[in-house]
């Protein structure tokens, strides 16, 4: 059992952990084996996010500690918390992912940018397409506009350029076509 001071760190930690992600998801891991574990929190690693269990007392402390409201109601059971630091939609993807593959993995809640989210925004934030997706859709979408500009623009060129041409076999007395 923790000492006073083990159970302070943890809680420091675990504090840091939700005012440094930018979100967190909740699940209920009861049912899986240490292989199984150990395959989440590598995928969870791999996305850049990690997986951190700690019991439900120490998670409320943090919880208020850190800011967060409305996260007591899914704090029931085992619980383990996978951050996201980097993207926002890695922890929630990589666990819908997973939940697909293990049965007794369950998604409780999640965190996105310091509110509480149910299970179905998780679920939705999960089917968001990645980061660079989206990038190249806004990427794309600004480069077609562009695009039509430039094609007007070279049809404008041209046709004054056949005018000009007329224009210049005429002064020269060539017929025209």
């Amino acid at each position: 059992m923790p000492t006073r001071e083990e159970k302070q760190a943890i809680l420091a930690d675990l504090t840091e952990k939700f005012r440094k992600s930018k979100a967190a998801v909740l699940t209920d891991f009861r049912g899986l084996d240490v292989t199984s574990m150990t395959r989440v929190r590598r995928r969870l690693r791999e996305s850049g996010s990690e997986l951190k269990v700690a019991k439900n007392t120490l998670t409320r402390l943090a919880a208020k500690e850190a800011g967060l409201e409305g996260l007591e109601p899914y704090l029931e059971g085992p619980t383990a918390i996978a951050f996201g630091y980097e993207d926002p939609v890695a922890p929630a993807k990589v666990l819908s992912e997973l939940a697909r593959e293990f049965k007794q993995l369950e998604i409780k809640a999640g965190i996105l940018e310091g509110k509480v989210i149910d299970v179905e925004a998780v679920r939705r934030l999960a089917d968001l397409p990645s980061r660079e997706v989206l990038l190249a859709k806004v990427a794309g979408g600004m480069k077609a506009p562009l695009y039509g500009f430039a094609c007007s623009l070279q049809g404008l060129l041209r046709n004054l350029v056949y005018v000009l041409d007329a224009v210049r076999r005429q002064k020269a007395g060539e017929a025209t076509t």
